[in-house]
C-alpha cells in the first residue's frame, strides 16, 4: 500500500486547507493508500475541517509556536519597542524551526509520495525529497498579474516531478513557463466533497457571500454596492460568511452607513452552518479581485444557488457560465452588478433555471470524479 504525504502550512480556516482534507478524505476512502497530513502549525485542538479517521495528522510544530503575525503588527502599530523586539525575536524562532522540522520530516518521511501545497514547501521538497519519492506540487494562488509571484512559484516547482494547477488557465500558464523544466504541468481542479440531496428553494430574501475577510476578497466593494441595492429600495439582507484582518473595517462601514440590521457578519462557520445559511438565500456574490478557483461558487451551485462574480476573479471564469448558471460582469463594473443583482431579486424563474444549471454542472466536480484524476497521477511512478 503506498504512503501518500500531503504537506499543509496548517489546517484551520482556508480554501487552501479545506482543499488538502478534501483531498486526504477521498484519497482515504478508496482504501488503496496510507494518507498522512505533516501540518507545520497546530492552530486548533481539531482541524477545522472534517477529516476521514483513517487519515493520519502529524503537527511539526507545537501549539505555543503558532504564527504571530498579528501581535508583531501590533506592536509595531503602537511603537511598542519592547513588544516589538520580543515578537520579532520570537518570529525569527518560529520560522527557524518552522524551516528546520519541515527539512527533517521531508529528509525522514518514507512516502512514496509527497505533494508540497505553498511555494515554500515546493522549495523544501524539491531539495531534500527522496530521489525515489514521486513529488508533486500543487498551486492553489493565481500570480494575478504578479509576474514576481509567477517566477518565485517557478522556481520553486521546477524540480518537481508534477505541478497541479487548479485551473486550465493557469496549467497553460506555467506549462509554457516552464516548458523547459523536469517538471510537468497537470490540471486538476479542485473538488466538492458532498451534493446536498436538497436544494434552496430560492424564496428566502437573502444574499450570500462566504470567505476570507481580506482585501483581495473585496467585501467593501460588496458593502459599497449593497448600500446602493438598499438605496434602490431593495429590502433583501445580506449575510457575509468568513473572518478575517478586514473585519473591524466592514463593521465601522455598516455602523457608519446604518446598515446593522441589513447586513450580518456570521464569522467563521461549519459546513454544515454554511449550508443551512446556503438555503435560506437565493443569491450568491462573488466580488472578489482574485481567485485560483473559487470552490466557494460550486458550493454555492451544490445548494442550487445563481451566482454573480466579476470576472477580475480569474477562478470564477472557470466555474460560472455566464447566463446559464450565473453571470460574470466584465471590469468590476459596480452599476452593471447591481443591476443583475436587482434583476434577479425580481425574477424567480430565471434564478430557478440558472441554479437547476448550476447542480447539474457540480456533478463534474465531484471528489470521485476528481481523486480518479489524482489517482492517475499517483501511480505515474514506482
Amino acid at each position: 500500500m503506498k504512503k501518500i504525504v500531503i504537506l499543509s502550512l496548517h489546517l484551520g480556516y482556508g480554501g487552501v486547507e479545506k482543499a488538502i482534507i478534501s483531498l486526504a478524505n477521498s484519497l482515504a476512502k478508496t482504501n488503496k493508500y496510507q494518507i498522512e497530513i505533516a501540518s507545520v502549525y497546530k492552530l486548533y485542538d481539531e482541524p477545522v475541517f472534517k477529516i476521514n479517521e483513517n487519515v493520519k495528522v502529524t503537527y511539526l510544530l507545537s501549539s505555543k509556536l503558532s504564527p504571530n503575525r498579528r501581535e508583531w503588527k501590533e506592536a509595531l502599530h503602537n511603537l511598542k519597542l519592547i513588544s516589538l523586539g520580543k515578537e520579532s525575536l520570537k518570529a525569527l524562532k518560529i520560522l527557524y524551526k518552522r524551516h528546520k522540522n519541515m527539512v527533517d520530516y521531508i529528509k525522514n518521511s518514507d512516502a512514496d509520495v509527497i505533494i508540497s501545497t505553498r511555494v515554500f514547501l515546493n522549495e523544501l521538497l524539491s531539495e531534500y525529497g527522496r530521489d525515489d519519492a514521486l513529488k508533486i506540487g500543487w498551486e492553489h494562488n493565481h500570480y494575478h498579474n504578479d509576474m514576481k509571484y509567477a517566477t518565485d512559484v517557478i522556481r520553486s516547482a521546477k524540480n518537481l516531478d508534477y505541478f497541479v494547477l487548479v485551473s486550465k488557465s493557469l496549467q497553460k500558464f506555467y506549462k509554457n513557463k516552464m516548458k523547459t523544466s523536469k517538471c510537468k504541468c497537470i490540471y486538476i481542479p479542485n473538488t466538492i466533497e458532498n451534493i446536498p440531496k436538497s436544494r434552496s428553494p430560492l424564496t428566502g430574501e437573502h444574499l450570500i457571500s462566504v470567505g476570507r475577510l481580506s482585501p483581495e476578497k473585496g467585501y467593501l466593494d460588496l458593502l459599497k454596492i449593497y448600500l446602493d441595492l438598499k438605496n434602490k429600495k431593495c429590502k433583501w439582507h445580506l449575510d457575509i460568511v468568513g473572518d478575517g484582518d478586514e473585519r473591524h473595517k466592514l463593521e465601522t462601514f455598516i455602523k457608519e452607513n446604518n446598515l446593522e440590521s441589513d447586513v450580518t457578519l456570521h464569522g467563521f462557520k461549519s459546513s454544515d452552518e454554511i449550508e443551512k445559511l446556503m438555503k435560506k438565500a437565493s443569491i450568491y456574490i462573488m466580488t472578489s479581485y482574485t481567485e485560483s478557483f473559487g470552490i466557494v461558487l460550486l458550493e454555492a451551485m451544490s445548494n442550487g444557488l445563481p451566482c454573480l462574480a466579476f470576472d477580475s476573479a480569474e477562478g470564477a471564469k472557470e466555474v460560472i457560465t455566464s447566463g446559464r448558471d450565473g453571470y460574470l460582469i466584465k471590469h468590476r463594473n459596480f452599476k452593471a452588478m447591481e443591476k443583475k443583482i436587482l434583476d434577479l431579486t425580481k425574477d424567480i424563474k430565471t434564478r430557478t433555471e440558472l441554479g437547476k444549471n448550476g447542480r447539474r454542472k457540480v456533478k463534474d466536480y465531484t471528489s470521485d470524479k476528481i481523486c480518479e484524476s489524482w489517482e492517475k497521477l499517483i501511480e505515474k511512478k514506482g
